[in-house]
């Protein structure tokens, strides 16, 4: 049985969504944001304090993008995974991991300047410069997407889950009305999956039977 540690909308969304994706069994622990500081107990499972954390049998991880990967190669045959078989293999890996080392870092400086530091702290210009830092990277998909529906093998993959939650996490700090209209085209496929709206129901129904708050807060590594 996989277990997946999960804070609502973090990054621990994107092996919630492969999840919900690939259908398969799992429990789903549900921690208040940030966990690190409401939930001490939770450092002795992840001294860094950070979700996500997942665990199958002796395996261990910590990185949601790498998450993603390991659970469409451990799914087998299926439409979610590209293979090194495949041409668009390459493409399939640097996009996967495009969306969180290009995609969500510089938003989670819009976070932490914009909302999470004490007000002396905050600096809207920090913000700025790194949204528009995010959405810079971003409009690098428009001429794909505008040829495309999604990112590689014309098909729906763990990539587009990495880089969908990029999108999600830009929805919930504003940038959404900032989208080029490829991109935003895109957006609207992605939520629009039944296992997106699965992954949903599903967070807010275990917060609910956990007794953690459904707030979306995602997590900032600061």
């Amino acid at each position: 049985m996989i277990t997946l540690y999960h804070c609502m909308s973090a990054r621990s969304f994107r092996p919630l969504w492969m999840l919900e994706e690939l259908g398969g069994p799992y429990e789903l622990k549900m921690l208040p944001f940030p966990p690190r500081v409401l939930e001490r107990g939770y450092l002795e499972i992840n001294p860094l304090g950070t979700v996500p954390v997942l665990f199958d049998g002796d395996v261990r991880m910590t990185e949601s993008a790498a998450m993603c990967q390991y659970l469409a190669a451990r799914a087998g045959a299926t439409p979610l995974n590209v293979t090194p078989d495949e041409a668009g293999y390459g493409a399939y890996l640097n996009y996967l991991h495009f969306g969180e080392a290009t995609l969500t870092f510089p938003q989670t400086l819009v976070l932490r300047y914009a909302h999470f530091e004490p007000v002396e702290r905050r600096s809207p210009q920090v913000a700025e410069d790194y949204a528009k830092w995010f959405l810079a990277r971003l409009r690098s998909l428009e001429p794909l997407l505008l040829q495309h529906d999604y990112l590689v093998a014309d098909r729906f993959t763990a990539a587009d889950v990495s880089v969908g939650y990029a999108l999600l996490l830009a929805e919930h700090l504003g940038l959404k009305p900032r989208f080029t209209p490829a991109v935003l085209a895109y957006w609207e496929r992605l939520r629009s999956r039944e296992g997106f709206k699965r992954a949903l129901a599903a967070q807010e129904k275990a917060a609910q039977e956990q007794g953690v708050p459904a707030i979306p807060a995602p997590d900032v590594r600061p």
